[in-house]
C-alpha cells in the first residue's frame, strides 16, 4: 500500500467468515477502508463492528446475485473514494444448502441449483467488477477472484462448481487481457478449513485442513508485488513460483 497517498478502497464479497473475513481484517490492519458484504446480517455486522474500530468500513448485506445490491456496493466504493482492489470471493457449492446431503453429479444435479451456482459463481462476479471498473481504472487497481483446484481438477461430485470456477478463470484471464492497465488475478487457496468445505464432505473430520488465515498472506504478496494478470496458487507464490 501507498502510505502517501489517500488509505485506498477494497470492495471484498462473502466477508463475514473463511477467507472473506481473515481476508478483510488483514486489510483493515494494512490500513485499507473496506466495503464488506454477505448475506448473513447478523454475521456480517459482528464484522463491521470488529473492524470499524481499526479503519473505515461500510458493510451492507445481501446476495451478490441482485442487481441492486451490486449498485449499493459500487455506490458505498464511491462514497469512500473510489475501489482501487475488488476481491470477488462469495461462492455457493450447489446452489443451495446442502444440509447434509453429498454434492451431487452432474447427472442428477438440479438445474436451478446449477444456474444458482453459475450466476453466484461467474456471472455475478461479472457484474460487480463492471459496475467498479471505472473506479478500480481511475486507482491503477486489481481484481482478485477466488478460484480453485476444482476448477482444473475433475472432482467427482464437484462438477457444478468445478464448472463455474473454471468459467470465472477464463473470464479472469480474458479481462486481464482486455484490461492491461489493471491487475486480475484468479487465486486458487487450496483446501481449508471453512464451512463451505465442511458442507462439502458431511459429517467427515477435515480439521486437517489449514485455516483460512493461512492463504492471507499470499494475497498480500499479490496485492504487495502486483505480479502479471493470470492465475495463481496459493502454495506457489508463498513458494515463489506462479501457477
Amino acid at each position: 500500500m501507498d502510505t502517501s497517498q489517500t488509505p485506498p478502497v477494497a470492495v471484498v464479497t462473502g466477508a463475514s467468515r473463511g477467507l472473506g473475513l481473515e481476508l478483510a481484517r488483514a486489510l483493515a490492519l494494512d490500513g485499507w477502508r473496506l466495503v464488506l458484504t454477505a448475506r448473513g446480517a447478523a454475521e456480517l455486522a459482528a464484522v463491521e463492528a470488529e473492524l470499524a474500530a481499526v479503519t473505515e468500513v461500510a458493510a451492507p448485506a445481501g446476495s451478490v446475485v441482485d442487481d441492486a445490491h451490486r449498485e449499493r456496493l459500487a455506490a458505498a466504493a464511491a462514497a469512500l473514494g473510489g475501489a482501487r482492489l475488488l476481491v470477488n470471493n462469495a461462492s455457493t457449492l450447489t446452489g443451495r444448502d446442502p444440509a447434509g446431503a453429498p454434492m451431487p453429479a452432474l447427472a442428477d444435479f438440479p438445474l436451478p441449483g446449477l444456474l444458482e451456482t453459475f450466476e453466484v459463481n461467474v456471472l455475478a462476479p461479472i457484474a460487480l467488477t463492471q459496475l467498479l471498473l471505472p473506479q478500480l481504472r481511475g486507482h491503477g487497481g486489481a481484481v482478485l477472484n477466488l478460484s480453485s483446484d476444482a476448477a482444473v481438477e475433475p472432482y467427482p461430485g464437484w462438477g457444478g462448481y468445478g464448472a463455474s470456477k473454471a468459467a470465472l478463470d477464463h473470464a479472469t484471464a480474458i479481462l486481464g487481457a482486455e484490461e492491461p492497465a489493471l491487475r486480475v488475478w484468479a487465486l486458487d487457496p487450496g483446501d481449508m478449513r471453512t464451512r463451505m468445505h465442511q458442507e462439502a464432505f458431511p459429517g467427515e473430520d477435515i480439521s486437517d485442513r489449514p485455516l483460512p488465515a493461512t492463504v492471507v498472506p499470499a494475497v498480500l504478496t499479490l496485492l504487495r508485488d502486483r505480479p502479471a494478470s493470470g492465475r495463481y496458487r496459493a502454495a506457489g507464490l508463498l513458494a515463489g513460483a506462479r501457477a
